[in-house]
C-alpha cells in the first residue's frame, strides 16, 4: 500500500510530507473560503479577525504537524497561505504618495502580525 489516510492524516510508504501538506492546505483553503466574507468585513475589528484565523483556519492547516518533517519548500507554501489570509484580514493600504490603494508588502504584514508565523507555530509542536 503506497498511501492511506489514518486519523485524518495522509501517510505514505516513503514518509513524504508533500501529500499531507497538500491536503492540509486544501482543507485550510476550504475553511478560508468559507469565512472569507467575515474576514473582509469592515464591521469586525482586526483583533477579532485574528482570533478567527488562529482558532478556525490555523488548526485546519496545522492538524497533525507534530509528525511532519518540514522542509523549506513546504514551509514556504505554508507561509504563502498565511500571508494571503493576513492580506485579507488587514486589507489594502492607501499609498500616501500616489493616493491609490495597494496590497500590503510582506514586511508590513510581519510588522502588523504580532504572533509567530505559521512555521514558528509548527516547529515547536514537532515531536523530538
Amino acid at each position: 500500500m503506497e498511501k492511506f489516510k489514518y486519523l485524518g492524516t495522509n501517510l505514505t510508504n516513503q514518509n513524504s510530507i508533500r501529500e499531507e501538506n497538500k491536503s492540509r492546505l486544501k482543507a485550510g483553503n476550504v475553511c478560508y473560503h468559507s469565512v472569507q466574507n467575515v474576514l473582509s468585513s469592515s464591521s469586525l475589528s482586526k483583533n477579532l479577525k485574528m482570533k478567527l484565523y488562529r482558532t478556525i483556519i490555523l488548526p485546519f492547516v496545522s492538524y497533525g504537524c507534530e509528525t511532519w518533517s518540514l522542509i523549506l519548500r513546504e514551509e514556504r507554501k505554508l507561509g504563502l497561505f498565511e500571508k494571503r489570509v493576513l492580506r485579507k484580514i488587514f486589507g489594502p493600504k492607501r499609498d500616501e504618495v500616489i493616493g491609490d490603494w495597494r496590497k500590503l508588502h510582506n514586511e508590513e504584514l510581519i510588522g502588523l502580525y504580532s504572533s509567530p508565523n505559521i512555521g514558528g507555530v509548527i516547529k515547536p509542536r514537532r515531536m523530538r
